[in-house]
């Protein structure tokens, strides 16, 4: 496990594969210099992105087609696209160097129609091509900018990683056996030629791990991503109520949202934080028990939202606002983000200046679990000394 050289928490946010492909006039990130600039106003310091290793890995500065994965959601492209990642890549590392922001590296695997995703058919493969993609910013210099390595978003969901077949038929487990293998496989490559660099792959919710899979996990990654959201928690299931369905290319998930989501959380407000805190308690007592901090990038209330016909900011904000209050306490977090809409094409909740510099300043000013931090050169020396 790696120490973190930080002197506070920092509030993170996730811009996904949305910094690359949202370039159209009106989209958020055609100027990139602005959005920056705007994301350091609001009190962010670091930045959680796709850096499309699997294109990196065949042609750094290859032209792609993509392919929408949905056309409901305002993160990335709802259309077909092209994108180019090197030199943007590094431009955007450049960019976030000259604003202090550090950056988290993930991959969600978008769909190209030029590249096949089954080149990653293994985890040795696997770790090639995030070889390839960090080769490309350590030519540049660039690797100082770099807070971590998240190979995977949400591992092993099939969404994200069609790529990772191991005799199942639906998603599988991230603690499983064989889901623990690819990790640390993948990891022990990379760590061959990028040793100085934390790893991980980010998860959806609680580990609900085995005693006997501790010291595996310990081994594996070098802290936890957990994605941690009120409507995935407690019995009384919010998305059930609301006759929510993740339908990509539909409108009904939003149609429902629109007609019963506000309303049953305000008939009860108390009771839906209460599961969002029960949830939080959770993922810090597995991070005690695990021995290992936590970074969370997407997080707090529903997994989808967006400015939307009947769809209003304001309780998503305090449902969100209380999830980052809530762990902040907790002692656990060195990253935290205030939600997964804090980007600047979710307009409703972006131009809330203040509402995001409140919570940023909450969290970097929330205590750090210190064991997992780099000591000061005066603590590093004192130490010696004894």
């Amino acid at each position: 496990m790696k120490p973190f050289a930080l002197t506070q928490p920092l509030a993170i946010t996730m811009w996904d594969f949305s910094w690359l492909e949202r370039r159209w006039p009106g989209a958020g990130y055609e100027d990139m210099e602005l959005a920056l600039d705007e994301l350091v106003e609001r009190g962010y310091n670091a930045v959680r992105i796709d850096c499309y290793p699997h294109l990196v890995a065949q042609d750094p500065t290859k032209v792609w087609t993509i392919l929408p994965c949905w056309n409901q959601q305002d993160w990335g492209s709802p259309a077909r696209n092209r994108v180019q990642v090197q030199p943007h890549l590094n431009h955007f590392l450049e960019l976030c160097r000259e604003r202090d922001i550090q950056v988290g590296l993930s991959s969600w695997y978008q769909r190209t129609e030029e590249a096949d995703l089954n080149q990653i058919a293994s985890p040795r493969k696997h770790a090639e091509i995030w070889k390839k993609t960090l080769d490309t910013m350590a030519d540049a210099g660039l690797l100082d900018t770099i807070l971590y390595v998240d190979l995977c978003n949400e591992w092993p969901f099939n969404t994200w990683a069609p790529f990772y077949q191991p005799g199942r038929k639906e998603n599988g487990r991230w603690c499983e056996e064989e889901s623990l293998a690819w990790m640390k496989s993948s990891i022990d490559h990379l760590e061959d030629d990028y040793p100085d660099i934390p790893y991980t792959y980010s998860y959806v919710g609680k580990l609900n791990y085995l005693d006997s899979q501790v010291s595996e996990i310990q081994d594996t990654v070098d802290f936890l991503e957990p994605h941690v959201w009120m409507v995935h928690a407690g019995q009384d299931s919010f998305y059930r109520r609301i006759k929510h369905v993740y339908d990509t290319f539909d409108t009904v998930g939003y149609d429902n949202l629109s007609k019963y989501g506000q309303a049953l959380y305000e008939s009860d407000p108390q009771h839906r934080k209460g599961i969002l805190e029960a949830h939080i308690e959770h993922v810090a007592a597995e991070s005690i028990e695990l021995d290992m901090p936590l970074m969370t990038t997407e997080c707090w209330g529903l997994v989808n939202y967006k400015d939307w016909p009947l769809l209003d900011w304001g309780w998503i904000k305090d449902l969100c606002a209380h999830g980052v209050k809530h762990a902040a306490k907790q002692e656990r977090w060195l990253a935290m983000a205030t939600s997964n809409f804090c980007g600047p094409q979710f307009v409703g909740m972006w131009r809330d200046v203040e509402w995001h510099r409140e919570l940023t300043h909450i969290i970097k000013s929330a205590p750090l679990p210190k064991k997992y931090l780099k000591p000061s050169p005066k603590e590093a020396y004192a130490s010696s000394a004894i």
